[in-house]
């Protein structure tokens, strides 16, 4: 079986890439501008390329023929109409990855399937997803261009450790709060429901969509069985560090309000996501994927996030202005107390 990954060297596709290539056998080749070699197994095949030079790409892939092409940088309509273009004839299967972001805000149940309505009014970047999927979708139904729909919620790695809530530079200012025993702001009062998937778990429930018949012209979200609340998230973070966490709850809309005078989209990442309780049912991925369960709990996939962090200075980028906003924003809603 062959692949071609449009991107490849991510957060997600990287772990899924690894296990095609070093447990599942398959040909795999990875198109992308060559950013991040070292995230490119031994027996991949690598295409330097921009997506976005199709002549380029055309010359580059002429001849070839993929069981699978997997979209992993398509976050506009223009981006699948051109790989429409490009790969139509190309492939048995095009497995375009969105977003579980793209589910109704306000959420009308917490209980999410792939037939929930797609709607959400509070992020662009949702209602982008949802576009190149009603694209992708009408191709399909009209001229049966072989797409496959994924719907990843919120996944992680080991560079990485899933806050709710941070600056440009990502979650390491949050980690070094707790360290220096700072107050953390959690969004709300912490107890909405969230799940946190691991990506070699992500991999498991992707790999058995790839060159699946049974996948073509469906949408299949991927997440991890575990729920946890973001009380709990936080805690779990803190107790991989040995520190107490001090935790400082703020209503989100607040945040968003405050966030978005500093350049913080917390409208969308929060309102539009994190803030609303889900829980996803991925009854229809394990009828095809069996052995999709999670592997590595949040407890344990934070611990190895935590280690491979600390070893390496570049996982540590500090966010002075993140760490300020967070100052700020507490002093204002404890002055705020005091004026009532």
């Amino acid at each position: 079986m062959k692949a071609l990954f449009i991107g490849g060297t991510g957060k997600i596709s990287a772990a899924i890439v690894r296990r095609l290539v070093r447990e599942l056998g398959w040909e795999v080749w990875l198109l992308n501008r060559g950013n991040r070699p070292e995230a490119v197994p031994e027996g991949a095949i690598s295409v330097v390329c921009d997506i976005n030079d199709e002549a380029a790409v055309r010359e580059k892939l002429e001849g070839q023929f993929f069981d699978c092409v997997c979209e992993w940088i398509g976050f506009t309509r223009d981006q699948v109409e051109r790989d429409y273009r490009l790969f139509k004839g190309m492939t048995r299967q095009y497995i375009y990855t969105s977003s579980a972001s793209a589910y109704h805000k306000p959420a009308a149940s917490y209980r999410i399937t792939e037939g929930t309505t797609l709607a959400n009014p509070y992020w662009q970047y949702s209602r982008d997803k949802i576009a190149c999927e009603e694209f992708l979708m009408a191709k399909y139904r009209e001229e049966g261009f072989p797409v496959t729909i994924v719907r990843p919620s919120h996944t992680y790695d080991e560079r990485d450790i899933p806050v709710a809530l941070h600056g440009q530079n990502g979650s390491w200012q949050v980690i070094e709060r707790m360290r220096q025993g700072k107050p953390v702001i959690v969004h709300g009062d912490g107890e909405s429901l969230w799940h946190l998937t691991f990506n070699a778990d992500f991999a498991v429930g992707y790999t058995a969509l790839m060159g699946n018949r049974h996948a073509i012209g469906e949408a299949f979200q991927i997440t991890g069985d575990e729920v946890l609340t973001w009380n709990q998230i936080y805690r779990t973070i803190a107790d991989a560090l040995g520190v107490e966490l001090r935790a400082y709850h703020v209503a989100s809309d607040y945040l968003a309000a405050v966030g978005n005078k500093y350049g913080y989209d917390f409208e969308g990442n929060l309102t539009g996501d994190k803030a609303v309780s889900v829980v996803f049912d991925n009854a229809k991925l394990k009828r095809l994927a069996p052995d999709m369960t999670t592997r590595v709990p949040f407890h344990v996939g934070v611990r190895r996030a935590l280690d491979y962090i600390l070893a390496h200075p570049e996982c540590q980028r500090p966010d002075p202005d993140f760490d300020a906003w967070c100052d700020k924003v507490i002093a204002a809603v404890e002055k705020s107390k005091g004026e009532v």
